[in-house]
């Protein structure tokens, strides 16, 4: 299992703004090949702050992903959201306890 974490910043007013796509195209990137979880968070003390966590196959799954279309139309219409650089992490699940 690949994990990415990518670590977002929006400007308060565009909050609004990237959940409405962020819900239209959540199942498209669920249900891209190799994608096992897909979680959006907010940062409880500052609520500009999102964080996703997604859960791949292999690391070959995620660049494919990354290298799609719908990443392309996703990612372009994100990154013009944020106030801060995003941030990202590819890390190995370790320990899990359920």
């Amino acid at each position: 299992m690949f994990i990415r974490i990518v670590k977002m910043s929006f400007h308060e007013e565009n909050i609004p703004a990237f959940m409405e796509n962020f819900n239209l195209i959540k199942e498209k990137i669920r249900n891209s090949h190799g994608n096992r979880l897909l979680e959006l968070y907010q940062d409880k003390n500052n609520p500009c702050i999102f964080f996703t966590y997604s859960y791949w196959e292999t690391e070959e799954d995620l660049e494919n992903y990354r290298k799609s279309a719908l990443f392309d139309e996703v990612w372009t219409f994100t990154k013009k959201l944020f106030n801060d650089k995003p941030e990202a992490w590819s890390v190995d699940k370790l320990v899990s306890l359920t």
